[in-house]
């Protein structure tokens, strides 16, 4: 809060005894411009009480001492400012520290980083993938199932019939999958863990893609990209499930 332009405010307003509409607006723009702190608001009550306290003492005034009751109403004034609604507004919320992360491969970031979500999941891990051929991802898989977190995985047809694809391995040890029955290719790469955190990104859930190719994933907890890619994986597995 600017002090030395809120005092002067005060002053002019002073001069005639009254806050104006004009004036009144004005103070209320310099005390909105930053956070008004519990300090600010003290300070400012006490400056204007010693203000009125002056006139009314004509301390240093030509004038000399000013009536009562037109120096109380001012403050009675300024009091009902310092008080208003509009300055009293609680502080919006801090903004949540963003947890978006990332990893790039050629490297084992993506595949750590899926597989650390695989481990965390308490509730529920829903699974959009072209394939799956990484046993280390597949068998964190199979874990979460049998310590009874819910999984789905929607997958691609024409790549489940691929060798070394354990889509069909983890459907048979009882994870719910669902492949797509279109002739196009179902090439979606994303996850999301207990409807919270949502993972995506061009990195394929094979071993090459650790190992040799240049690729990506995201991890992060964004409330409207968490509803629209649920929203998606929803509606894929009702219509291939």
């Amino acid at each position: 809060m600017n002090q030395d332009a809120c005092e002067q405010a005060l002053l002019d307003s002073l001069e005639d005894l009254h806050l104006s509409r004009r004036e009144r607006r004005d103070l209320k723009h310099l005390l909105r411009e930053d956070e008004l702190t519990r300090q600010d608001r003290a300070w400012m009550r006490d400056r204007a009480f010693e203000l009125a306290d002056g006139r009314l003492n004509g301390d240093g005034e030509a004038d000399g001492v000013l009536p009562t009751t037109e120096v109380l109403e001012w403050l009675r004034e300024v009091m009902k400012l310092l008080t208003s609604k509009e300055l009293n507004r609680p502080a919006p919320p801090a903004p949540r520290p963003s947890t978006t992360q990332t990893r790039f491969s050629p490297g084992n970031g993506p595949l750590e980083m899926i597989r650390d979500q695989l481990r965390r999941a308490r509730q529920a891990i829903d699974i959009c993938v072209f394939t799956i051929t990484d046993d280390r991802i597949s068998g964190e898989i199979l874990r979460a199932h049998r310590r009874g977190v819910a999984v789905r995985i929607v997958s691609d047809d024409d790549k489940s019939l691929d060798k070394g694809s354990d889509i069909d391995r983890l459907s048979r040890r009882g994870v719910p999958v669902a492949v797509d029955d279109s002739p196009a290719h179902l090439h979606h790469k994303f996850a999301l863990f207990d409807r919270r955190r949502l993972l995506m990104g061009s990195y394929n859930w094979t071993r090459s893609a650790a190992t040799q190719n240049s690729e990506n994933v995201v991890l992060l907890d964004e409330a409207v990209l968490l509803t629209s890619f649920q929203a998606e994986f929803d509606r894929l597995w009702e219509r291939f499930s």
